[in-house]
């Protein structure tokens, strides 16, 4: 099972710890807000505002290294805006494990 990890980070920012570190900071500060403005905009059935919420996301997902998560981060994407649903328990799975690593 894909887990989130520092090596894309580590290979944009090469050994610069600095930027690494600025990155992943961002990352912890933006990310939750965008998680909630996601589950608002679900849940209101807001279906094409969600998907912008999963555009943004998906950035973050790429950063962390998950190649499938970003994967089925932007079918869920294409879906959303065709009021499909049917991968949003998938990508919780993907918000559940980012916070884990980045809050645990």
């Amino acid at each position: 099972m894909e887990k989130p990890n520092l090596s894309f980070i580590k290979e944009i920012a090469g050994d610069d710890i600095e930027f690494q570190n600025s990155i992943l900071e961002i990352i912890k500060k933006e990310f939750p807000d965008e998680v909630e403005q996601y589950h608002q905009n679900f849940s209101s059935k807001k279906y094409k505002e969600a998907a912008n919420n999963v555009h943004k996301i998906k950035h973050k997902i790429s950063l962390l290294g998950l190649v499938k998560g970003l994967e089925l981060a932007s079918e869920f994407e294409l879906q959303l805006k065709n009021e499909n649903t049917e991968l949003h328990e998938n990508f919780i799975e993907i918000l559940n494990k980012i916070h884990v690593y980045l809050y645990a």
